[in-house]
């Protein structure tokens, strides 16, 4: 069985050793993925904008894998503050509103005090 890897360009893949996705089989794997700005690498302010620019970066690697937002099962997002719950629900509702995947959410710190949220998903390829 094939693996592919799929990198975005961040310097931590390098840095740290992982991809922005990994692909086996039917599996698409995408690795934790944060909310910088996916042109300026600028991470706004806002974890809403930040959900939002993180969506971007996983639907691009789903993209790039030959998968799409609608093969993912599994989501897991993790935020810095139970606060921002609602906050993060209309970008997330948006995407994954109608695909409806198993999910968790859980409040824990980041590697860095302006990431709020990080986001990782699981896509499975339907057959047939």
């Amino acid at each position: 069985m094939t693996r592919t890897l799929i990198s975005s360009g961040s310097p931590f893949e390098v840095q740290v050793g992982y991809s922005r996705a990994v692909v086996q089989g039917d599996w698409c794997f995408v690795a934790g993925t944060t909310g910088s700005d996916p042109e300026t690498k600028v991470m706004p302010e806002s974890v809403a904008e930040q959900t939002a620019n993180a969506l971007k970066i996983i639907g691009k690697a789903l993209d790039e894998a030959g998968f799409s937002f609608a093969d993912v099962v599994r989501a897991t997002y993790y935020i810095t503050d139970p606060a921002y719950w609602d906050q993060i629900g209309p970008p997330l509702g948006a995407v994954f509103g109608d695909i409806r995947p198993a999910a968790t959410c859980v409040v824990a710190g980041l590697i860095k005090p302006e990431m709020k949220i990080e986001i990782e998903v699981t896509a499975l390829k339907a057959r047939g």
